[in-house]
Formats: structure tokens, sequence, C-alpha cells
């Protein structure tokens, strides 16, 4: 039996969703995994309600789900959140993920 290891959530990421009221709204980050993209998959992020089924992982105060259908896209990954020069967004640090494009919202397995 091989051994998944759920993603895990910066506290940073967490941090960030304290500071949009995520939580006070009533909503998680809720983070799929699409097919589509200029790579083969997409992230999709969003503020969401939680289903049931989903994994949930709180810290802060806050909440992150994952569907069912894209956990095991996101074995292992770390859901981050960046400030660069071109903006600020959540990301996902995917050890699965064999390629990726430029924009980091698109991957291949």
């Amino acid at each position: 039996m091989e051994l998944t290891l759920p993603p895990k959530v910066s506290e940073r990421a967490f941090a960030r969703l304290a500071e949009i009221g995520a939580a006070d709204q009533g909503k998680a980050l809720r983070v799929a995994v699409d097919g589509g993209g200029c790579s083969g998959f997409q992230y999709d992020i969003t503020l969401d309600d939680p289903s049931e089924g989903d994994l949930v992982l709180e810290g802060g105060g806050e909440t992150v789900v994952v569907d069912e259908v894209s956990l095991p896209f996101l074995t292992g990954a770390l859901i981050d959140f960046s400030e660069e020069l071109i903006g600020a967004r959540f990301v996902v640090n995917n050890p699965n993920a064999t390629a990726s494009c430029g924009c980091g919202t698109s991957f291949s397995i």
C-alpha cells in the first residue's frame, strides 16, 4: 500500500486568509486541480464553501479544502502565499508536477 501525504499549508497562506477575512465570511480557500491549461492540468484556487468529502486543513482559525478528485494530484504539495513584483497570489509547490508553465498555474505529471 502506497503512503500518500496530504498537502500542507504554510503559515503565510493561513495569515493571508486571515487578512482577507475568509473565515469571517464563512469561506475556505479551495485548491482544486482541473484538466486544461497549457501544460495539461491547472490549479483552480478560489474562496468557497467546504463540501462533504473535502479534505479540511485548518490553521490560525482559517480553513483550506481540497476535493477528493484533486487530492491525488496534490500529494505532498505545499500551498503557500507569494508576494512578488508581478503580484501577490496563492501558489502550489507541487512535487508531483514534472513541468509547469511560466504563469505557475498550469502543470503536467
